[in-house]
């Protein structure tokens, strides 16, 4: 059941992870507050059936011993828009609760009423969890926006591509050869999900800037990667590798 988009006060989005395993496995909770010139937020992240890992199983997969998380704050205006949008085309389960893990939302309007509700669309929840939760990050100082570097060597020129992702403020600001130019948020993250769909080779990755002919990829942690001969589709039905580098193309 849907409340008036135009009445809601606050969204709860409860999240649990399912049947995959520790140490990845968690739930949280999203207690986001409208109707102010910010979103007063609440975020509950906790790691759960870590108890019969060792702690040298839990590094090996990139976690530490600590990896809950509570931040309570405001989070920029911006993201009240596309957070109704979502509620408003929502559609949902006859169920209130979601046995198999995933999304569940809570939404509160201003007379008061309280309705706690599945949604279909669970995938569109998700990532919309993601990126907030990524923009709470960025606010708490815990991890810096995303920068993700391309050059592109040919027999004369190069070029260089920045993407600077600024989660905390729906907004990326992109430079070719140090000029400023402009792309819209929804291109941006299209453009990220097909960076981080491919597998990349780090044996045949280097620290060091490329300058060899080519098109190459530094996903924001200093390592380049060769486009032809050190990313590969995992999905060979889809052709991400290619989507990037046209993507990146269409820069500048």
């Amino acid at each position: 059941m849907h409340l008036k988009t135009e009445d809601l006060t606050r969204i709860e989005i409860e999240y649990d992870s399912g049947i995959i395993p520790p140490p990845y496995s968690h739930i949280f909770k999203l207690k986001i507050g409208l109707g102010k010139n910010f979103l007063n937020t609440h975020l509950d992240l906790h790691y759960t059936d870590r108890e019969d890992l060792s702690e040298e199983e839990i590094f090996e997969e990139g976690f530490s011993l600590n990896d809950d998380y509570q931040f309570q704050g405001e989070v920029p205006k911006v993201w009240e828009s596309p957070l109704k949008e979502l509620y408003a085309n929502s559609k949902w389960s006859n169920s209130k609760s979601n046995d198999q893990g995933g999304v569940s939302i809570i939404a509160k309007d201003t007379h008061g009423k309280i309705v706690r509700s599945v949604p279909l669309n669970q995938q569109d929840w998700q990532f919309f969890a993601q990126d907030y939760i990524q923009a709470i990050y960025e606010l708490n100082k815990k991890e810096a926006p995303l920068r993700i570097n391309y050059l592109i060597n040919d027999e004369k020129n190069s070029k260089e591509i920045s993407l600077t992702v600024k989660f905390s403020i729906r907004k990326v600001e992109v430079l070719v050869n140090n000029k400023a130019q402009e792309m819209r948020w929804e291109d941006a993250k299209k453009l990220l999900a097909n960076i981080f769909l491919p597998d990349y080779d780090y044996d045949q990755a280097s620290e060091q800037k490329p300058k060899q002919k080519g098109e190459f990829i530094d996903c924001g942690d200093g390592y380049w990667h060769n486009m032809k001969k050190g990313v590969f589709n995992i999905d060979d039905s889809f052709d991400a590798v290619s989507r990037i580098i046209a993507g990146f193309r269409n820069l500048g």
